[in-house]
């Protein structure tokens, strides 16, 4: 079955990927849903809106910085270079990620929409200017926005916000587009990135899911991969590597 994407891959030039949290979880980035320490105590929903920044700025801060400490521990996986490895060899390849964590940037993918922001960005709370070189923030002194005066929040797409509408709709012009759409560590459930792979099918994609475990896509896409996309996806570069040579 492996050979079988290979081959209809080999002839394809737009090719999108949407990836979800389980390509990170492959390298180790928490879910903030534990029980760790200080933090165990809150929901990410109770920090992670505008509501709680706006009643304790300093606190959501605080947060953040944990959240991008434990992160930059973190190193793409096989997965994430299998995905560089990949654009190299496609004409029109787009990246469509749900994740925050940055790997995909580190791994060095560049044609990539990030549908929920980037933890390591900043941004405008009032204007949404962005402030990328920021750095670390400090939560007793929040810096504010020299075009507006605004507080700077982390650049992430917040409980009750919505998404920014210039990298969806590029996300669903790419997914009418392709040709190929893999659907990597995600669990087709959140909205609207769920509905890509659909739009992508109706347009004629050829859907390839990859996956620790069945989803609500399992039974409609064409090709169902159970494993590791740290495992899965080297392989299918190889093959790939060795059609094109041939």
């Amino acid at each position: 079955m492996l050979e079988e994407v290979v081959g209809k891959l080999k002839n394809c030039s737009k090719v999108v990927v949407l990836t979800g949290a389980g390509i990170s979880a492959e390298s180790g980035v928490p879910t903030f849903r534990g029980k760790e320490g200080l933090w165990g105590k809150f929901k990410p929903e109770q920090l992670a809106s505008m509501d709680a920044f706006m009643s304790n700025p300093k606190i959501v801060w605080e947060w953040y910085n944990w959240r991008r400490e434990l992160i930059a521990k973190v190193r793409p996986n096989a997965g994430h270079v299998a995905l560089v490895n990949l654009e190299n060899m496609i004409d029109e390849f787009t990246l469509v990620t749900q994740n925050v964590d940055n790997l995909h940037f580190l791994a060095g993918s560049k044609s990539i929409l990030e549908l929920h922001g980037n933890i390591y960005r900043n941004k405008c709370m009032d204007c949404s200017a962005l402030y990328e070189d920021e750095g670390d923030i400090n939560p007793e002194r929040i810096p504010t926005c020299s075009l507006c005066n605004g507080k700077i929040r982390p650049d992430i797409v917040w409980f009750g916000e919505m998404l920014d509408s210039d990298i969806i709709n590029r996300a669903f012009l790419k997914a009418e587009e392709a040709e190929l759409f893999f659907v990597v560590g995600t669990s087709a459930l959140v909205h609207p990135a769920a509905t890509l792979p659909i739009v992508a099918q109706q347009h004629g994609a050829i859907l390839v899911e990859i996956n620790v475990e069945r989803t609500a896509l399992s039974d409609i896409v064409d090709f169902h991969f159970e494993g590791k996309s740290g495992q899965f996806l080297p392989k299918l570069v190889e093959l790939l590597k060795e059609q094109i040579s041939t």
